[in-house]
């Protein structure tokens, strides 16, 4: 299989090559329209600091299941009609927060869109928990 692979590359190294160069400028397109990733270490210092307030996405069924202590829930469904809830924090960074990351990228180009600042907790709450950090419930 690798030798196919290697095969194939080396018989097509102008395709291989303008495969590798468009697959990196979609990565670079979609982290730039999906705000600033933030690790859970600069989600903590942003929150002490007072800078940021965290947006929960995940349903509210999840949401009650463990969440970051303060976040404010509005499942990435229902975004668009509650949106509104918003205004009273956009002097804050938003960072929004889903399971795993799949939602985050989509809610923060709409939420850039609106005039907010937003940055998105790189792997969601999987990676919060993952480093041992405390949720409330």
């Amino acid at each position: 299989m690798v030798a196919q692979l290697i095969e194939f590359v080396s018989n097509h190294y102008v395709l291989s090559t303008l495969f590798v160069v468009l697959l990196a400028l979609l990565l670079a397109n979609e982290a730039r329209r999906g705000g600033r990733s933030l690790s859970c270490r600069e989600l903590t210092a942003k929150l002490n600091a007072g800078e940021a307030l965290v947006l929960d996405v995940r349903p509210h069924k999840e949401f009650t299941g463990g969440h970051i202590t303060g976040s404010l829930n509005i499942p990435f469904d229902k975004l668009d009609s509650r949106i509104g809830e918003l205004d009273k924090h956009k002097a804050k960074t938003l960072i929004v927060v889903d399971a795993m990351g799949q939602h985050a990228g989509s809610i923060c180009g709409k939420l850039k869109k609106a005039g907010y600042d937003v940055s998105r907790l790189g792997g969601g709450i999987a990676s919060w928990r993952g480093d041992n950090l405390p949720v409330v419930k």
